[in-house]
C-alpha cells in the first residue's frame, strides 16, 4: 500500500492544481502543464519589438570624476578655480581740472591748474588761521601768486599725480574727476608762515563749490554704488591673494580706508546733500587698489555709473475706427 500511495501523491497534488490552470489563460495552462511533466523546457521571454535591451554600462576609467580608483591610487586633482579678476574704472584726466577754479572743501583757497606747453602749472592760494588770533582766517598765496611748475610723477596709483615739492609749503596733487586731492609732503598736516602769521592746512579735496554739484546728486549716488562695488571686489581679490598671515592686514587696511574718508569728506560743503567727495575719493580707490594688484587701469572693466534705461517709444495715438488693442488693428465692429 504504501507503494501505492506514494506514486498516487504527484496525481493528487496535479489533480489540486487542475482548477486553478484551468481557470488561466489557454497559452499559461499549456505552459504550466509542459513545465510540469518536463515536455519542453522553459523558453526565456523574448522582448517586445521595437524596445531596445538594456545594456549593461560601460566601466568607468581609472580616475574619472565621480568614481573611485583602485585601492591604494592617488585621488584625481580637482580643477582650481581661476583666479577673481581686479575692476578697473574710468581713470580719471587732467583736462577734467585743467582751467577750473577749486576750493579746499569747496569753500575757502583757490587752486587752479593750467597748461604751459608740455608741463602743468599751479595757482594756489591757501587757507589758514592766524597765528596770533586763531580765531581768524588768513589766505597764503604760494610764490607770491605766481605759477608753479608741477613735477609729473605718472600714475604710481592710477591716476595722474604731480608734485610741487619745491614750493613754500611742499604739495602731492591727485587727479580726480572734476577735482584734486591735495596731501602734504613735508612733515606734519600744517605749513606755516610766520611772516604771514598764518597757519595753513592745504589737505584735502579741492574741488567745485556746492551750488553747482547738487544738481548732479542723483548721478553721483549712482556712480557711488559702482565705485563701492569696486572697491569690495578690488579688496577681495587681495585677500584670496595673500598668504594666510597677510589677510589681517588687509582686512585692517579696508576699515581704515572708511574711516579715512568719512574723516576726509566731512568737511566738504552740502557734501550729505551731493556726494562729491565720498564718490571721487573712492573711485580713486578702486584704481589704487587695482594698480597694485597689477590690472592695466588704462582699460576700464566697469563703467564709473550704471547705464540708464532706454525711454520706451511713444506709443502712436489711436486712430477713429480703429481697436488699438487688436493684435492686427482690425476695424472696430459698429453697433
Amino acid at each position: 500500500m504504501r507503494p501505492t500511495r506514494s506514486l498516487l501523491l504527484p496525481v493528487l497534488a496535479a489533480a489540486v492544481a487542475v482548477p486553478a490552470v484551468l481557470a488561466a489563460p489557454p497559452a499559461r495552462a499549456q505552459n504550466f502543464f509542459e513545465r510540469l511533466f518536463g515536455i519542453r523546457p522553459e523558453r526565456p521571454p523574448v522582448p517586445p519589438r521595437g524596445v531596445p535591451e538594456a545594456q549593461p554600462p560601460a566601466p568607468a576609467a581609472p580616475g574619472a570624476p565621480g568614481e573611485p580608483g583602485p585601492p591604494g591610487a592617488p585621488e584625481a586633482p580637482r580643477p582650481t578655480p581661476a583666479p577673481a579678476r581686479p575692476v578697473v574704472l574710468k581713470t580719471p584726466s587732467e583736462d577734467s581740472v585743467i582751467g577750473q577754479d577749486l576750493q579746499l572743501n569747496g569753500l575757502s583757497g583757490t587752486l587752479k591748474l593750467e597748461r604751459s606747453g608740455p608741463a602743468v602749472t599751479a595757482r594756489i592760494t591757501l587757507p589758514g588761521t592766524k597765528i596770533s588770533q586763531p580765531a581768524e582766517a588768513c589766505t597764503v598765496p604760494l610764490a607770491r601768486g605766481n605759477p608753479i611748475t608741477l613735477a609729473s610723477e605718472g600714475k604710481p596709483e592710477g591716476v595722474p599725480r604731480f608734485e610741487a615739492a619745491g614750493a613754500e609749503c611742499p604739495l602731492r596733487f591727485d587727479v580726480v574727476e572734476g577735482g584734486v586731492l591735495v596731501s602734504m609732503l613735508g612733515q606734519g598736516p600744517v605749513c606755516t608762515f610766520s611772516a604771514a602769521d598764518c597757519a595753513t592746512t592745504p589737505a584735502g579735496l579741492w574741488g567745485p563749490a556746492a551750488a553747482g554739484l547738487i544738481p548732479r546728486a542723483g548721478e553721483f549716488d549712482a556712480a557711488r554704488g559702482v565705485a563701492d562695488k569696486a572697491v569690495r571686489d578690488n579688496y577681495k581679490v587681495m585677500t584670496q591673494r595673500a598668504r594666510r598671515e597677510d589677510v589681517r592686514p588687509v582686512v585692517s587696511e579696508q576699515a581704515a580706508f572708511s574711516a579715512d574718508r568719512e574723516q576726509l569728506c566731512r568737511g566738504y560743503a552740502r557734501e550729505g546733500t551731493h556726494g562729491f567727495c565720498h564718490l571721487r575719493v573712492t573711485e580713486n580707490r578702486a584704481l589704487a587698489l587695482a594698480s597694485r594688484l597689477g590690472a592695466n587701469t588704462a582699460v576700464p572693466t566697469a563703467a564709473a555709473a550704471p547705464r540708464r534705461p532706454r525711454p520706451k517709444p511713444a506709443m502712436e495715438p489711436a486712430v477713429d475706427g480703429m481697436n488699438p488693442d487688436a493684435a492686427g488693428g482690425g476695424d472696430v465692429p459698429q453697433e
